[in-house]
């Protein structure tokens, strides 16, 4: 029974790649990424509050859309996860960043080439977020599975 449960139960290690023993002094080390400064990981507090910065903006405009009332609506919610799926999936595609990330410092980029982020890779990340799962379980250097799924990572901007 250890052996079935030794994977998951030894922490972020367990998902280094393979052939690999030692850890990285950093996060973002094993990806080429600096370990302060434009172009290092994030943290959890700069990404908390790039995306509150960015659901309170997706609310606005929602409430704008349904008009009288709007949080008496039933369906501001729901128009607001739409709002923000657009914005989202528009911003990082055209900017590598949504308002909310310019505003925390922040920026999308791909970790296996220095290309932009492209529609694909930002509806396939906006996808996954939107199931919250995702981005709450993270790898050792930080990222969220969107993330590592569509090859990118969350880097400081400036």
């Amino acid at each position: 029974m250890a052996r079935m449960t030794g994977s998951w139960l030894s922490g972020p290690a367990a998902a280094l790649p393979q052939g690999q023993q030692q850890e990285q002094k950093y996060p973002g080390q094993l990806l080429g990424l600096p370990e302060q400064g434009p172009g290092s990981l994030v943290s959890t507090a700069r990404r908390a509050l790039a995306l509150i910065i960015d659901w309170f903006m997706s609310m606005a405009i929602a409430m704008a859309l349904v008009g009288d009332d709007p949080l008496q609506s039933p369906s501001l919610s729901a128009y607001t996860l739409l709002v923000w799926s657009a914005v989202g999936i528009l911003c990082v595609t055209l900017f590598s960043f949504t308002p909310g990330q310019f505003i925390a410092g922040l920026q999308v980029v791909r970790v296996d080439a220095p290309a932009r982020v492209g529609l694909l890779r930002a509806v396939s990340r906006q996808l996954l977020i939107v199931f919250i799962a995702p981005a709450i379980i993270t790898d050792v250097d930080g990222r969220g599975l969107q993330d590592r799924a569509t090859g990118t990572a969350l880097v400081r901007s400036r």
